[in-house]
């Protein structure tokens, strides 16, 4: 065992953990995405089956990515190797680690581009900029800031600068540290925002709209999307879990913080619902624009309530912490990678591991202008970069983990580490053996 693993560093708290995990879960699709999904497709018929998709498939692997990094104490790569040879089986099993880390570079270097569009609204808010305006002039002003790289490059390298900024100071005085800063500021933003919408008038319909149950539209297609939201809003199959595990001690029960972060990433991603749906009610706009909602639709709205620069800023502000911490823990398993495998400190693997994304970012915000052209299967580097990731690095991973942990892993042990008795680890094991990786494979075929 090298010197760094021995210094291999832990959280401070099981609570420092569980703020961090949940930030990483709570990202810009559960502002806008998640809330989108459940007023489109069902209202509580969507969150019930979302919830049990969660239950099978988002929960049993959150588990094991944790197991994974606890028992191994290293990087995914390395932790899935060590625990492969451990096991009597092949090494190779490290692909699924690489591919996990990969992944989580490849998404941060395009996220930290909307971290940006963020960061610009935000500022936006500040000066009024959205004041007064009707649709075409907040459409104007989102057409201006894509057509400009200048202005997109400068959004993105602050956004990443200070992700890399607080990554590079370690995982008690960077990740935790932030995430028990940024956790309870997003809540209360999230908690006077749908104070706000109960004042509007619509708050009624917006609470209908995501919580009367339609079992009508419940439709194949539907259950698809709940399957795949589950999978991907827990930060599942990017190597960020095993790298957060690997941090974990023993003392902490993995199936209660998950059922802990679950809950309050779903709660958070609720709120947002509740915050966002009163305002696009009450001034009569589109609810099925996207991410337009958030910044073409909201701006709109903001810029004609009163308040509307108070309103607007907390907003964007809410939207820039949730975008931080799911950059934090995207830059984590790279770093800890690379910080592990060579001879560079913490700082040094940050900085290496954070500018090398920042510079693919940089084609991927090229995309919205000077390389709008497609590159490869009609696609441009931004729309190619997501596709590559959500589509084939995530799943691929989440099943390796979920596989190799329930295959492969010798059982007793795990039935010990997660306390459960034999009838309630005979449930895990058929979850995890059978309907777990037959649920990502059907996210994964159908994707395709």
């Amino acid at each position: 065992m090298s010197l760094k693993q021995q210094q291999h560093a832990h959280w401070s708290s099981r609570l420092g953990f569980i703020l961090a995990a949940t930030g990483s879960a709570v990202g810009l699709g559960n502002i806008w995405k998640f809330p989108y999904m459940v007023g489109e497709s069902g209202g509580a018929a969507f969150v019930l089956v979302y919830l049990l998709c969660i239950a099978l498939i988002g929960l049993p692997i959150l588990v094991t990515e944790w197991m994974i990094g606890r028992r191994g104490q290293n990087n995914p790569a390395n932790a899935m190797a060590d625990l492969a040879k451990a096991s009597g089986r092949t090494r190779a099993w490290m692909l699924v680690g690489i591919l996990g880390i990969l992944g989580a570079f490849l998404i941060l270097s395009f996220y930290s581009v909307i971290g940006g569009w963020s960061l610009y609204y935000t500022l936006n808010s500040v000066t009024g900029a959205f004041s007064g305006q009707d649709a075409d002039g907040i459409g104007a002003l989102f057409n201006a800031m894509l057509g400009s790289p200048g202005l997109l490059l400068a959004g993105h390298s602050v956004f990443m600068l200070l992700v890399i900024g607080i990554v590079a100071r370690g995982v008690t005085k960077g990740i935790e540290s932030a995430a028990r800063l940024m956790m309870p500021a997003l809540g209360v933003l999230l908690v006077v925002l749908v104070g706000y919408g109960m004042t509007t008038g619509y708050f009624g319909q917006a609470v209908s709209y995501l919580f009367n149950p339609d079992w009508s539209k419940l439709t194949g297609e539907t259950v698809l999307a709940a399957l795949g939201h589950a999978f991907f809003t827990l930060s599942l199959g990017m190597g960020i879990m095993m790298a957060y595990g690997s941090y974990l001690g023993e003392d902490v029960n993995l199936l209660k913080t998950a059922r802990t972060v679950v809950i309050m990433d779903t709660v958070i991603a609720l709120g947002a619902g509740l915050a966002i749906f009163p305002l696009v009610f009450a001034h009569d706009l589109d609810v099925a624009s996207g991410p337009g909602l958030i910044f073409v639709t909201l701006p709109l709205a903001f810029g004609q309530m009163g308040g509307g620069i108070v309103v607007g800023l907390m907003f964007f502000l809410l939207l820039t912490f949730a975008a931080l911490t799911s950059a934090i823990s995207l830059l984590e398993p790279v770093v800890e990678f690379v910080e592990e495998r060579t001879p560079l400190p913490r700082v040094g693997a940050a900085l290496v591991s954070g500018v090398a994304a920042w510079a693919l970012g940089i084609a991927a915000l090229l995309s919205f202008n000077l390389w709008s052209d497609p590159v490869l299967f009609g696609l441009n580097i931004f729309d190619l970069l997501d596709r590559v990731t959500s589509k084939f690095l995530l799943p691929l991973t989440g099943l390796g983990a979920i596989v190799f942990s329930a295959w492969y892993l010798d059982k007793e042990s795990v039935r010990r580490e997660l306390g459960m008795d034999v009838y309630d680890f005979s449930l895990w094991s058929l979850i995890t053996r059978f309907i777990a990786p037959i649920g990502v494979a059907v996210v994964f075929f159908t994707s395709l």
